[in-house]
């Protein structure tokens, strides 16, 4: 996507210098510094995943899979191979995207000589990249047909309301939940996104909205807690979220705040437009192994800090962090929250638009 007009993917390769390094966009940082951040080893890549400096479930699988290519350069052996594969499925426990990367790279690295696994690494990991741009792409499609329909039955400006950040910051390219409303941009439908703040960590405020104006489809910021506000007022449309992990039966498990929007968009059909929640993921993001994603999905809890200290810009143009709690205030910081089956109206996949009752019809590619 773009950045100042210049193409960029959020992670990409440079096996063939004298020093191999992955690149990555520091997304800590943004939207007030745009840094791009050289990972030259496994430890470091186990890092950026934990701090964020790369997230979304799609990208975090990217980034893991360049993690074991990484861990090459220092050993090929079998045992050490396994141990990175641990390390790097352990740094964030909610998104099977990372797993499911690290396990496909396991296997086809295990299944070579040690002289042949470094080389293959690079390349499976940039296949795994290759593939999700594809994917995307295609629930761009199938998710811009729901929308054209929207948009030629009420010809008007659409309302998407989404949560966190699930555009192109948090794959490979083209994004998930955004990958949709940028073809409706490009196609000259006329849409619009509120954007949801996300707190803690404001992916929405810093990150979505920062590449909506870099590609520049409207949007305006509003707070978390403004989105059934709107949608009783019948000023949302549509609810379109990423995920972390998607069930069997189609629970969504996505940033926390997700389950509210989906509460309200629910409930709006009580003020007669009910509006419909989508949850656009590449098959990845599918756990066929589970089907109760309340009871058997890992929670992620994240540190204290995401919620005690905000960063942003002071008057001076200085970028700060300034802590906002009480001293010695308890916190819990969960960092996802998982939306039953049956207030989602549909996940757009790759494969096309399935009500979560008929997810079993999609062809496990990628079980």
């Amino acid at each position: 996507m773009l950045v100042d007009n210049q193409h960029y993917r959020t992670i990409w390769p440079s096996a063939g210098s004298a020093k191999p390094f992955v690149g990555i966009i520091d997304q800590t940082l943004l939207p007030h510094e745009f840094k791009v951040e050289k990972i030259t080893g496994l430890e470091q890549m186990i890092t950026a995943i934990k701090t964020m400096q790369v997230r979304g479930a799609p990208l975090i699988g990217a980034a893991a899979a360049y993690g074991m290519a990484l861990a090459l350069l220092k050993a090929t052996d079998d045992e050490y191979l396994r141990m990175s594969a641990v390390q790097l499925v352990a740094s964030r426990p909610t998104a099977v995207n990372l797993k499911w990367a690290v396990e496909r790279m396991l296997a086809h690295l295990l299944a070579l000589p040690e002289s042949a696994r470094l080389q293959a690494a690079w390349a499976e990991a940039a296949l795994i990249c290759e593939e999700d741009v594809l994917l995307n792409q295609a629930i761009g499609a199938h998710g811009l047909q729901l929308i054209e329909l929207m948009h030629a039955e009420k010809q008007r400006t659409l309302h998407i309301l989404t949560h966190c950040n699930a555009g192109w910051l948090a794959t490979v390219d083209f994004g998930t939940a955004l990958a949709p409303i940028y073809a409706a941009h490009n196609a000259g439908v006329d849409v619009h996104v509120w954007v949801d703040e996300t707190r803690p960590r404001n992916q929405g405020a810093s990150l979505t909205a920062w590449e909506l104006a870099q590609h520049g489809v409207p949007y305006t910021i509003i707070s978390d807690n403004a989105g059934g506000h709107l949608m009783q007022q019948g000023q949302v449309d549509m609810v379109i979220v990423g995920a972390d992990r998607v069930t069997s039966v189609g629970d969504v498990c996505n940033k926390i705040g997700t389950y509210l929007k989906a509460l309200a968009a629910f409930d709006s059909a009580a003020f007669g437009h009910r509006v419909p929640f989508y949850a656009a993921v590449p098959s990845p993001t599918i756990d066929w192994n589970v089907s109760d994603g309340v009871n058997q999905i890992e929670i992620e809890e994240r540190h204290a800090d995401e919620l005690a200290w905000m960063s942003g810009r002071l008057a001076s143009g200085e970028v700060a962090r300034v802590n906002i709690l009480p001293k010695g205030a308890n916190v819990a910081n969960p960092a996802f929250d998982v939306t039953p089956a049956r207030l989602v109206t549909g996940i757009i996949t790759e494969q096309g638009v399935f009500a979560p009752d008929q997810l079993h019809k999609m062809q496990r590619t990628y079980s």
